[in-house]
């Protein structure tokens, strides 16, 4: 699907910047009008390999050629330790990378964006965004698309043990309903990106179908080191980026705007990199200051997630990788191959949360459930045949950062979570109130006629008790569940980083359109609102445009 720079202008009406969640659906939107020429420029080669596309396999992606492969700073929150990051740096981005669960969150997440960027942000105003982006066989809420370019689809063989699990929520009085209801929703098995058993990425999804195209043209393998501005007017105007391709950086120029679709740690760099951000910060390490923006890089949020892994039964995925699996999933896209581990979930409002007075009737934990011990941050081999049961903590209060480490665009910036590092300590007593759920949930009948009492993870839990695991789970072994937004967040506000038209503040011709751009997390997962973000950028880019030709009419 790339095309090379030797036989490419490296200049368009529009360049786009990273070809992620977002980044692919925007510029396969922009195209589809055949007079505006589009630029899409992915740091990461194409997305060839197997393990991008069979859906169990993500985890061998990880520290790979497709995985920017960060790590935070140390967490003193967390037993000093720096945690992993992966992030996906190929077409496609981390939707090609993740563990393709579609969940969306609650439509009070969506009016909270609207509290701070103004009604377009509302749910009621992002309900038609949804219906275009989703392709659902089997709705179960009419908010949910039926013909959209994103496939979501049922698990196609979800292991036994996923079934025992929703046994055992309803065991322990939770509700079990479809996924993706906008108000009320309870434990469900999980909807996911995948097209007849094969992952579906924004790659597959948007660019495919856009690739013949002559207006869009995409280059992979295309590092982009800062954006270019003309600084001779009033307010600097973005015309550009130096990109790096083949160890050549060259400049390419673009006609009426850049926007940046690298993600929330990416996106933040390249605007520090390019003299955007806290003035002081980009001083100390050299960077000439364009526009002073404390905003930049700053609101990082994150879900932390905890996990109790109990020795299981056979036939959890330990055996996926049998050959007789591969055949199966080679030959009829069925088998454990099909599966994206995290089979199922659902939402716990816990004690802690009514002590706090967070909003009435919204959860604070997502529990989350894989038929498979997912340890070692999904760098290590299955151990043993295990589950895991684990805690999302879905609204930190902690706010962390992402910084420069120099001014040179090849140094990985700095990434703090600040996990559990509230005052309060609220984040930390909310999750073990997660944690506690999971060990009640771990010890229904439903679950016990699938496990066999032994842990794998905590090695010897079964020699521990349940605050014991539950601390070890929280200190120990937590890590990202791979969502990071915030960091260059959208608002009506001077000090939000970009305006509710994803315009950022303090220049001119330059726009954000990633996961960044989110005010507050979702209590759901950031890759469908990333997508969703994609759309309502190219939504805004073309009424800009139309008011633009308008204009001109006029003046002709």
């Amino acid at each position: 699907m790339s095309r090379r720079p030797a036989s490419v202008d490296l200049g368009a009406d529009i360049i786009v910047v990273g070809a992620g969640s977002a980044g692919a659906a925007l510029a396969a939107r922009l195209s589809e009008d055949p007079r505006r020429s589009v630029l899409l420029l992915e740091a990461g080669g194409p997305d060839r390999a197997l393990e991008l596309h069979v859906p169990a396999a993500f985890s061998k992606l990880f520290r790979g050629e497709y995985d920017w492969g960060y790590d935070t700073v140390p967490q003193p929150e967390l037993e000093g330790r720096s945690v992993f990051w992966p992030r996906g740096k190929t077409l496609g981005g981390s939707s090609s990378l993740n563990a393709m669960m579609w969940v969306r969150g609650f439509a009070a997440d969506y009016d909270e964006w609207a509290d701070a960027a103004g009604p377009d942000w509302s749910w009621d105003a992002l309900v038609p965004v949804f219906r275009r982006v989703e392709r659902t066989a089997a709705p179960a809420d009419p908010t949910q698309g039926t013909d959209g370019a994103q496939p979501v689809e049922q698990q196609r063989d979800p292991r036994p043990h996923t079934a025992a699990f929703l046994a055992a929520a309803r065991e322990r009085g939770h509700e079990v309903t479809p996924p993706n209801r906008p108000d009320v929703q309870g434990f469900s098995q999980t909807a996911v990106t995948q097209l007849r058993g094969a992952r579906s990425s924004t790659a597959d999804a948007y660019l495919r179908p856009a690739r013949h195209r002559a207006n869009l043209k995409v280059v992979t393998s295309a590092l982009v080191r800062r954006v270019t501005f003309d600084t001779s007017g009033p307010v600097p105007r973005a015309t550009g980026v130096y990109v790096e391709i083949d160890g050549v950086t060259r400049l390419a120029l673009a006609r009426t705007e850049v926007v940046l679709a690298g993600g929330s740690v990416n996106t933040p760099h390249l605007l520090m990199l390019s003299g955007v951000g806290p003035a002081d910060h980009l001083a100390e390490h050299g960077v000439r200051v364009l526009v002073d923006s404390p905003g930049v890089g700053a609101n990082l949020q994150d879900h932390l997630v905890a996990g109790l892994a109990p020795a299981a039964r056979h036939g959890t995925l330990f055996t996926a990788e049998h050959p007789s699996q591969l055949a199966r999933y080679l030959a009829a896209r069925r088998g454990m191959l099909t599966s994206n581990v995290a089979e199922a979930y659902g939402f716990v409002r816990t004690s802690v949360a009514d002590r706090t007075g967070a909003p009435a009737g919204l959860p604070d934990i997502e529990i989350i459930f894989a038929p498979a011990p997912y340890v070692g941050e999904g760098l290590v081999p299955l151990p043993a045949e295990g589950i895991t049961v684990g805690a999302i903590l879905l609204r930190p209060r902690s706010r962390g950062t992402v910084r420069l480490a120099s001014a040179d665009p090849s140094d990985k910036p700095l990434i703090d979570p600040a996990y559990l590092s509230d005052d309060a300590g609220i984040d930390a007593e909310t999750l073990r109130a997660g944690l506690a759920e999971c060990e009640r949930l771990v010890d229904t009948d439903a679950l016990r006629t699938v496990t066999t009492g032994g842990w794998v993870q905590p090695d010897g839990g079964e020699r521990m008790t349940a605050a014991e695991r539950i601390e070890l789970a929280l200190r120990r072994y937590s890590h990202t569940l791979y969502h990071p937004v915030g960091t260059a967040r959208m608002g009506t506000d001077e000090a939000s980083v970009v305006d509710p038209d994803l315009r950022v503040r303090g220049v001119t011709g330059l726009r954000v359109a990633d996961a960044s751009v989110m005010p507050t997390i979702i209590r759901g997962h950031t890759n469908a609102p990333a997508i969703v973000i994609g759309e309502v950028a190219a939504d805004r880019i073309n009424a800009s445009g139309a008011r633009v030709d308008a204009i001109r009419g006029k003046v002709e």
